[in-house]
């Protein structure tokens, strides 16, 4: 497996992962419906929006419909010769601190039918190598109590428990758990 930017040969798979019902937003599912209709739309527009070094333009809409400044950011989409799921780095410029709505640094998502094959805990470990060239000392990485494969992908980078929060109702409120991993 390895990390590939988002691009027009991949496409087709990507979007057969969003048809069968994955999402590249664990808090937005219906993320996958509005990516499906902008590849529609304009592919090349679709492919610009995953990549912003520079933050602000489009803003990004939350679970309970408000709309928040962009972060800079880019997501990279897991491949083994088909799609496999996408990680997310988003940073603060000159900061490694965060706005309270952005839950985290990295977020990453591996479609079901590659679950368990050790694709999260490598893709999270070459976004931290990425991460490493923004400056920053540390990423926040943060997952629900619950959800113990990515804990473990998590602990298997490095990453340190710091604490467990409330979410913000914005983002559907809940417990969540704060994990850092030093870079």
């Amino acid at each position: 497996m390895q990390l590939v930017w988002p691009a027009p040969e991949y496409l087709r798979s990507y979007a057969d992962a969003l048809r069968r019902g994955w999402s590249p937003n664990n808090l937005r599912p219906q993320v996958a419906d509005e990516e499906l209709a902008a590849i529609r739309q304009n592919p090349d527009a679709f492919f610009d929006r995953l990549v912003n070094f520079q933050g602000g333009g489009e803003g990004v809409m939350l679970p309970d419909g408000s709309v928040v400044p962009r972060l800079p950011g880019y997501r990279k989409w897991m491949w083994d010769g088909e799609f496999c799921g996408s990680i997310q780095l988003r940073w603060a410029d000159g900061t490694p601190e965060l706005p309270a709505y952005c839950l985290g640094h990295i977020g990453y998502g591996v479609v079901p039918w590659k679950q368990r094959l050790g694709y999260a805990t490598r893709a999270l470990g070459l976004m931290l190598r990425e991460a490493r060239t923004r400056g920053l000392p540390h990423v926040e990485i943060t997952t629900s109590p619950e959800n113990l494969p990515s804990q473990k992908v998590i602990a298997a980078n490095g990453g340190v428990l710091v604490e467990e929060f409330e979410k913000l109702a914005s983002l559907g409120g809940g417990r969540e758990l704060r994990f850092r991993v030093g870079l």
